[in-house]
């Protein structure tokens, strides 16, 4: 018969290699909140700089419901990597100082992602973050305030890009407009991998990108209702990318809300919303992030952040 002990193992006795690969599977809340309170031994690998290498705040987009300050907890997990901090993801909530004070702590950032941020952070300071992050590769970007001046600061000083998303809500009859793709096209040219959900651009954009990103593998034109792919244009697309998704096909899989609005408003940043309470961009991994760990005991994270406190 099976000993006790044999069914319940003991988890304080799993190797320090396999117990920090377990707990970097948690999300970056349940490791501050939950994880380094169990025990001196968790506590130990939660500080550990290579624990957030890669740091996902992934939430529900309930954020108003939370009983702690995000921005407050990502910051405590950039001073965590101690300037390791390779990978990065905010969904639902962020700010001017919060992006300032990622790009000013990690230089040797690759990859960052942000979804639904528009409420919190400016085109200047993208502008001015970008101009602190030159080894940054992919940049993905989810109903954000971004457009043709920030796409031309982020090529301008993140030259090692090799994967850019832009993704906004999609209308049936968007106006016709291609500033922001010949803004790619000029300054990314070493891209590999392309996503233009619901594009205003045409066929004349689309166009001048192939041109000037030689290198460019994967393109994702979904919803870019503009984009007919006709003559040329088609033809090289068919022929050169190997990984090719036109504006018609099935946006099953792209991991975001993709309802159609039937008009459009006036200013390229002007957007019916849906719900502040609906998490826009989801999957099945999305309370499920790797993140950041500390002493939660010495971070009070109902409070605003400070970043002159002296925990940070």
């Amino acid at each position: 018969m099976e000993s006790p002990a044999a069914r319940n193992p003991n988890w304080l006795d799993l190797p320090r290699e396999l117990t920090a690969s377990i707990l970097h599977r948690l999300g970056a809340i349940e490791l501050l909140e939950t994880a380094q309170k169990v025990c001196t031994t968790w506590r130990n690998i939660c500080k550990d700089p290579a624990m957030w290498r890669t740091v996902d705040m992934r939430n529900s987009g309930r954020t108003y419901t939370l009983p702690y300050d995000l921005e407050k907890m990502t910051m405590h997990a950039v001073d965590l990597s101690c300037g390791q901090l390779e990978a990065i993801n905010i969904e639902n909530f962020g700010s001017d100082q919060l992006l300032l004070y990622i790009a000013d702590r990690s230089s040797q950032l690759k990859r960052l992602r942000l979804v639904r941020c528009y409420e919190g952070i400016s085109p200047e300071v993208f502008s001015e973050a970008f101009k602190k992050l030159p080894l940054l590769e992919e940049l993905h970007l989810y109903f954000t305030v971004f457009g043709k001046q920030e796409i031309e600061v982020a090529g301008r000083f993140c030259t090692l890009l090799k994967s850019f998303k832009l993704n906004f809500h999609s209308y049936e009859h968007p106006r016709k407009c291609d500033d922001e793709a010949l803004a790619i096209a000029e300054s990314m040219p070493e891209l590999r991998n392309l996503q233009l959900f619901g594009n205003k651009m045409t066929d004349d954009g689309l166009r001048v990108i192939l041109d000037k990103c030689p290198h460019l593998e994967s393109l994702d034109l979904r919803q870019c209702f503009n984009v007919t792919l006709a003559g040329d244009v088609g033809y090289r697309c068919f022929e050169r990318i190997k990984d090719l998704k036109r504006p018609h096909d099935s946006t099953d899989g792209c991991g975001f809300h993709t309802e159609l609005f039937l008009g459009e408003v006036g200013s390229d940043f002007e957007y019916v919303l849906a719900p502040p309470d609906f998490p826009l961009v989801y999957g099945k991994d999305d309370y499920h992030g790797m993140s950041d760990s500390s002493d939660i005991d010495s971070v009070d994270y109902d409070n605003h952040p400070d970043p002159n406190h002296p925990d940070y």
